[in-house]
């Protein structure tokens, strides 16, 4: 995987340098700065982890994301992290 493959699979714009000039973060999709995690087996997730993609995205005026993608090889888990708030909010339709 690739930050620029993963991106291109969403319809995400890179950021460029992955994110270390203005643009932080990987990506930005819709209302969302993707932060892009590629792991063999397991990832772990942290408050130190979820505050770097939270400084990143209200920098950039968005909300955090973090994508995960788990497996060597194929096939491979993609997982989305995201904060239970706005996935309610997805649900009840309000964005």
């Amino acid at each position: 995987m690739s930050e620029k493959s993963e991106s291109k699979r969403l319809g995400a714009k890179q950021h460029k340098n992955s994110g270390r000039n203005n643009q932080k973060g990987d990506a930005s999709w819709e209302d969302f700065v993707i932060d892009f995690k590629e792991v063999g087996k397991s990832f772990t997730l942290n408050r130190d982890v979820w505050a770097k993609a939270t400084t990143d995205a209200i920098r950039n005026g968005k909300d955090p994301a973090i994508v995960v993608v788990i497996g060597e090889g194929s096939p491979k888990t993609r997982l989305a992290i995201i904060e239970l708030g706005i996935l309610e909010q997805l649900i009840e339709g309000e964005r």
